[in-house]
């Protein structure tokens, strides 16, 4: 008898309810998950078992489960999860929930992003990437970056005529 060592129960269970039905069970039903952040902690072990198991279907019945349920106290270890099981809509999805300036500070001080920072330190670079573009976006959007430069150029290096408003 082989006995499977890094998975726990429930999820193995979930596993096998898969292998053989081809459909996920009813989470609350199956597995009397009551919370939202049960069945999202679930959805991550599957994922993660998913992948080791190349069952390539379930891996993104997860993903696309992981992708409606991004949340502050979840979404640092599912976009971990991401990195790690190469799970790029899930990544980008997450990576876009982060960036977000009212969740950023929140997130942050999560333990799952103490995880992501020891885990995927490479994702806090393209974490940066989202807050830096995010932040130029807002910053053309409140009419700053329409502007000519002191010096009269357009940033382009081309000068431009100030118009009379």
């Amino acid at each position: 008898m082989h006995k499977v060592e890094d998975m726990e129960a429930p999820v193995f269970k979930t596993l096998l309810h898969f292998i053989y039905w081809d459909a996920l069970p009813d989470m609350e039903e199956f597995m009397g998950l009551s919370s939202k952040g049960a069945s999202t902690l679930m959805a991550q072990h599957l994922l993660a078992a998913a992948d080791r198991y190349a069952l390539e279907r379930l891996k993104l019945l997860c993903e696309a489960k992981l992708c409606e349920d991004v949340a502050i106290n979840t979404v640092a270890t599912t976009l971990a999860l991401a990195e790690q099981h190469h799970c790029f809509q899930l990544k980008n999805v997450c990576l876009k929930f982060v960036a977000l300036p009212e969740n950023l500070k929140a997130v942050m001080q999560t333990d799952g992003y103490e995880y992501l920072e020891e885990s995927c330190p490479s994702v806090l670079t393209e974490l940066l990437h989202y807050v830096a573009k995010n932040n130029e976006k807002s910053f053309i959007a409140s009419g700053y970056g329409s502007e000519t430069l002191l010096d009269g150029s357009d940033g382009n290096g081309r000068r431009v005529k100030q118009r009379m408003h």
